[in-house]
């Protein structure tokens, strides 16, 4: 069985090739299979903002109404939509930006833009389990209690923080994808 080796450029038959030339740079997405990371990229952001968007109207109905019972369900739907769903569209977002950078020519270190997305997505990604997801399973027990007949207060608190940085952060993300400012983060 032999193999043919086409020189960097060429193809097997001697025609060149746009693969050929980008495995002499380095591993890279292309064709469709960069378009579905891509996409999947793209959805899983709309959903986070999505996710944001629900979150936002949970916690502003509960600070807008005065009926503990409205409340409460606004409670115990927050624990159902916002912590896991969050986490799956933001651990999806990071995987695919990663993916997207590593197999692209921007790298995942060699922009600014490229570096700033990657943060803004790794400290959603840590608040939503280290800060969101204790909150809103307090308030979630406190709606428990009071479905309970117990006395619980019924407090968003600091909960109107997380539909309001969120979205506006990953927005800039978007911003950034689109114009990517700045260049390269070390001169050549």
């Amino acid at each position: 069985m032999s193999t043919a080796v086409a020189p960097v450029g060429e193809g097997v038959d001697g025609t060149s090739t746009q693969a050929s030339r980008r495995t002499a740079k380095g591993w890279r997405l292309a064709g469709k299979s960069r378009k579905a990371v891509l996409v999947l990229h793209i959805a899983s952001v709309g959903s986070w903002l999505g996710i944001d968007v629900v979150m936002a109207v949970l916690v502003f109905t509960a600070l807008g109404t005065d009926d503990d019972s409205t409340k409460a369900l606004c409670f115990r739907a927050l624990e159902l939509v916002a912590v896991w769903p969050m986490t799956i569209s933001g651990l999806t977002c990071l995987t695919t930006g990663v993916l997207l950078a590593m197999g692209s020519k921007y790298g995942l270190v060699k922009y600014w833009w490229v570096v700033l997305k990657l943060t803004i997505n790794l400290l959603l990604s840590t608040l939503v389990l280290i800060a969101l997801r204790p909150g809103v399973n307090e308030m979630a027990e406190q709606a428990r209690v009071q479905e309970a007949g117990g006395d619980a207060i019924l407090n968003a608190g600091d909960m109107v923080f997380p539909p309001i940085v969120s979205p506006t952060l990953l927005m800039v993300a978007v911003v950034l994808s689109v114009f990517k400012p700045w260049g390269l983060l070390r001169k050549k």
